[in-house]
């Protein structure tokens, strides 16, 4: 076969579907011992080691392949683990998608102290490389291990783990209007080791995928616009797919019998967004874009949102819960960005997250917006970010304040619908904040640090106690993993205490709740938008964006 395209093992597992396990990878191997990730990892099936469902991100280079002229013959998305079945002395390219290939990641570097230990996605992408590397030299072939993922910069800051492995090619960026020349200069010996993507493909030059895809992914738009300065996704320009390419993408995974969607999106409430001033939600697109999709698919679920859109728009959370039947025992989950309750703080990194609000008013809006999302069965996963460029203590106690005072009050309104996790991850400097310091676990701890990280993973503890069972009722896995989720998030919890106490921070002193309140939904208010009101004494901010009204 001349293309041969997989992804490393730790994307094509399905971790017996359970929510947050998709994070696994993230994990040390000094930690949580082989025999156990192997339980958890059931991988995606193939048709005679050809994967039925591959990770998203490979359909689109199969895709994009296709559409430039390689013939069907020629291209192949192969399961990692039979990989071998189809290279042969005509193999030019092996390609190999990947997301954390040296456990640089945001998240990994909390889980392994700052890359003292060895996540499994380390392992994985680096024994599958080599795997590779020695196959070829064995038996004699010439093809190139050309390597796609947007961590290309850490083979280029792990040069020497990038020779040592055999990589011949790394490619990272948009690619669908340029992979096949890029394909092409590779094969006739043309093409740079470190290919860096600097332009993006319009909208018409992304073909739509035509093999389905695992979890029935299908993106919706491209880029976000908010300019977050953290965030290289967000820096692109926000472009957006028709429903008709939406809808042959869900034809393509419903074929197979793929009957729940993902949405993917940078920010689910930017779809086809008209207000770039103010970010107002067009909510007639994204609510038209869940009913078409659920006219034929049982549930779809979007991938990331942010907080601000939510709440502006609650009538979206509300119908696309009625569309999807969430309830107690069926929930809609979303990633979110928290990254700090400091306004300061948001204004410097991130001037547009809040939006249609103020950065004022920023604490307020992740309550509430949580609020609104809970009201309606829809499960927040939000992620603060530790070690920000200009963060001060002070943030970092806020940050954890804040968690404290969104535990009590959602609960106190909404009972057993109060549901929402927040997953610190240390900064990694990249896209408009490429010249700050990587947070390490180890140098960087202050007690504000310390307790922001704390109350966060003291709270995701007590989700896994309260409210995993919720989200994953339906599967039957669950009964197997929950007491082992429940035993692993108490021990982290427990370790993070004791790590605390060696740095004199006691974590059960309390914390003042933060003075701010949960306002309640008029669903029927009419949509305005109003101004600050000055008078002699103060300013009135009167803050509809369209169904709040705070007076």
């Amino acid at each position: 076969m001349r293309i041969v395209l997989t992804s490393d093992p730790s994307l094509t597992s399905t971790f017996r579907d359970i929510p947050l396990l998709d994070f696994l990878p993230c994990a040390p191997t000094e930690n949580i011992p082989k025999f156990i990730y192997k339980i958890l990892d059931t991988q995606l099936p193939d048709d005679d080691g050809k994967l039925i469902q591959a990770p998203y991100a490979i359909r689109k280079v199969e895709s994009a392949l296709l559409n430039d002229g390689f013939k069907r013959e020629d291209v192949v998305v192969a399961h990692p683990k039979k990989i071998e079945k189809f290279i042969d002395e005509k193999t030019t390219i092996v390609g190999v998608n990947t997301m954390d290939p040296y456990g640089l990641g945001p998240v990994t570097l909390m889980f392994t102290e700052g890359g003292k230990k060895t996540s499994y996605s380390k392992y994985l992408f680096t024994s599958f490389i080599r795997r590779l590397r020695d196959y070829r030299e064995r038996k004699g072939y010439n093809f190139k291990i050309v390597v796609g993922s947007q961590a290309g910069w850490q083979f280029e800051l792990k040069q020497d783990l990038t020779e040592e492995l055999g990589i011949d090619h790394v490619i990272w960026g948009e690619t669908e209007h340029v992979i096949g020349d890029i394909f092409r200069d590779i094969e006739s010996g043309g093409a740079d080791k470190f290919i860096k993507i600097k332009t993006w493909p319009k909208i018409e030059e992304i073909p739509p995928v035509v093999n389905p895809t695992y979890k029935g992914m299908i993106e919706v738009m491209r880029g976000c616009g908010r300019g977050c300065r953290f965030c290289s996704p967000n820096l692109r320009k926000a472009r957006f797919y028709p429903l008709e390419k939406i809808m042959q993408e869900v034809e393509v995974n419903l074929r197979v019998g793929q009957k729940k969607m993902w949405l993917h999106s940078e920010d689910i409430f930017n779809y086809m967004v008209e207000d770039r001033k103010n970010f107002y939600p067009n909510e007639d697109a994204v609510i038209g874009l869940f009913e078409a999709i659920l006219e034929k698919a049982e549930f779809a679920n979007p991938t990331h949102g942010t907080v601000a859109g939510a709440l502006a728009a609650p009538r979206i959370l509300k119908r696309v819960a009625e569309l999807n039947h969430a309830g107690i025992n069926r929930w809609v989950g979303i990633q979110v960005g928290f990254e700090t309750a400091s306004p300061e703080l948001i204004k410097k990194i991130a001037n547009n997250k809040m939006k249609p609000f103020s950065a004022d008013e920023w604490p307020w809006v992740l309550l509430n917006g949580t609020y609104a999302f809970n009201k309606f069965y829809w499960f927040p996963a939000y992620t603060t970010i530790v070690g920000l460029p200009w963060e001060t203590d002070e943030d970092n106690i806020d940050t954890a304040r804040l968690i404290l005072t969104m535990e009590k009050k959602l609960e106190e309104k909404l009972g057993e619908r109060a549901h929402f996790t927040v997953t610190p991850l240390g900064f990694i400097p990249m896209a408009g904040l490429k010249e700050g310091n990587f947070f390490d676990a180890n140098e960087h701890l202050t007690k504000g640090r310390i307790l922001h990280i704390y109350h966060a993973w003291r709270h995701l503890a007590y989700e896994v106690d309260h409210g995993l069972k919720r989200v994953a009722k339906e599967n039957p896995n669950l009964a197997m993993f929950l007491p082992l989720a429940k035993l692993g998030s108490r021990l982290v919890v427990q370790s993070i205490r004791k790590w605390a106490m060696r740095k004199g921070v006691d974590v059960d002193k309390p914390l003042d709740l933060m003075d701010i309140r949960i306002e309640e939904i008029d669903m029927g208010i009419e949509r305005s938008f109003s101004k600050p009101v000055a008078t002699e004494d103060k300013i009135e901010l009167v803050t509809t964006s369209y169904r709040w009204i705070r007076l």
